[in-house]
């Protein structure tokens, strides 16, 4: 299997600002958005990238254009550069984010700390589903097929009473940005049981998805009863619909992430959330 690019993780829809501006305009851009810093095109050329700590060394000539002030020239990536590499130039330079050039020098993505941390939980996913097939091999006395497909939502059976509003807004967040971590689910005659993911195929569902990507294990006999299907019926769930939502009460990782936070400041996280998407996603 050929190693992840960053072609493959790279936003392609990227904010830039013109070396026109001044330093009050893009001091206010940054102020307004989520980001740190800006890459500079002029053309669809990347002149240089423009940082809020930058900007501070020209915070008593706020009318000067960008390109009077600007440091010529960036650290940058290519579509075809592996993702480890690009890691490796974020983490040595200390940078939250690298901007990609196609061969003519014009910028046509780029790519971030976030993106990295996306590749990274992608990559575990393997080791993971190697862990549940070799655990349900040994339970059950049966071997498993692996193969990845797209599932149909309506068909997914959960093996998990509830789930967490807040942890729902959150995967919303993220599949919109595009983390695709697949599920786990094994295939039975009336559908698919949910191993892994109940958060991430919950979320998906609000979104409106009709399907999602998910690490698909066959039995080789499906007349077996697995524990998880007996547990499953135990607790009446047939459908996503039998799944409860908790509103009003953190998911536990959440609590944990959130403790030093002051109450209003912990609530206010999935707002910005919401509106990141939405920024991010005008047509979402």
């Amino acid at each position: 299997m050929p190693s992840p690019t960053v072609a493959d993780y790279m936003i392609r829809n990227v904010q830039t600002v013109s070396p026109d501006m001044t330093v009050r305009q893009v001091r206010e851009k940054i102020i307004k958005s989520s980001f740190h810093g800006f890459p500079i095109v002029e053309n669809d050329y990347l002149l240089g990238y423009v940082t809020a700590k930058e900007l501070l060394r020209f915070i008593d000539r706020p009318d000067a254009k960008i390109r009077e002030v600007m440091s010529r020239g960036t650290l940058c990536a290519i579509p075809s550069m592996s993702i480890d590499d690009a890691t490796r130039v974020l983490f040595r330079y200390g940078l939250r984010n690298l901007p990609v050039v196609n061969e003519e020098k014009k910028i046509v993505g780029i790519i971030s700390n976030i993106d990295i941390v996306r590749s990274q939980i992608e990559k575990s996913r393997p080791a993971k589903v190697m862990s549940v097939k070799n655990l349900l091999e040994q339970q059950n006395g049966i071997r498993l097929k692996i193969s990845n497909q797209e599932v149909p939502i309506k068909d997914l059976i959960p093996t998990q009473k509830e789930v967490h509003m807040d942890e729902l807004i959150g995967r919303q967040y993220e599949i919109k940005r595009g983390l695709n971590e697949p599920l786990i689910v094994i295939k039975r005659r009336n559908g698919y049981l949910v191993v892994d993911g109940h958060h991430r195929i919950m979320a998906a569902r609000k979104m409106g998805l009709e399907t999602f990507n998910a690490i698909v294990l066959e039995p080789n006999d499906m007349n077996i009863r697995l524990g998880l299907e007996k547990t499953a019926e135990k607790w009446g769930l047939r459908t996503l619909d039998d799944v409860k939502i908790i509103e009003g009460a953190r998911h536990p990782f959440m609590e944990v992430t959130t403790m030093l936070l002051p109450q209003e400041q912990a609530n206010g996280l999935n707002e910005r959330l919401i509106e990141d998407a939405k920024a991010q996603n005008p047509n979402h």
